[in-house]
């Protein structure tokens, strides 16, 4: 634990993405382990972050994919640990995190339009 009682974040992957964007503004990077955004302070990811992430990783989906879901499960941690009563679910992390990056898909399955 540190001062102020918060648990120290593990040395899982390491949130250095999205890169600043202009160069001269604070990087929509977290504050762990509250996961907040260093530059708007709204939940990380937030809306900057995730276009950002798609524009820096282009077509490399696969590297993003793994990116956040380590990203993910570091999230999950820290905030259970803050908070394990409650913190968001680990649904509700999976949707703030990986659901809306490039391997998402529906939560139900489109009805089938030959039936």
């Amino acid at each position: 634990m540190i001062a102020g009682g918060l648990p120290v974040p593990r040395l899982g992957p390491h949130p250095d993405r999205p890169r600043a964007y202009p160069a001269d503004r604070p990087p929509h990077l977290p504050i762990r382990p509250l996961w907040l955004c260093r530059a708007c302070g709204r939940p990380w990811p937030c809306a900057e972050a995730r276009l950002l992430l798609k524009i820096e990783y282009g077509d490399r989906l696969v590297d993003l994919a793994i990116y956040l879901s380590g990203l993910y499960h570091e999230a999950t941690h820290d905030l259970f640990r803050l908070n394990p009563h409650d913190g968001p679910t680990p649904r509700e992390l999976f949707e703030r995190f990986v659901a809306w990056g490039p391997y998402r898909r529906p939560l139900v399955e489109p009805a089938d339009p030959d039936r």
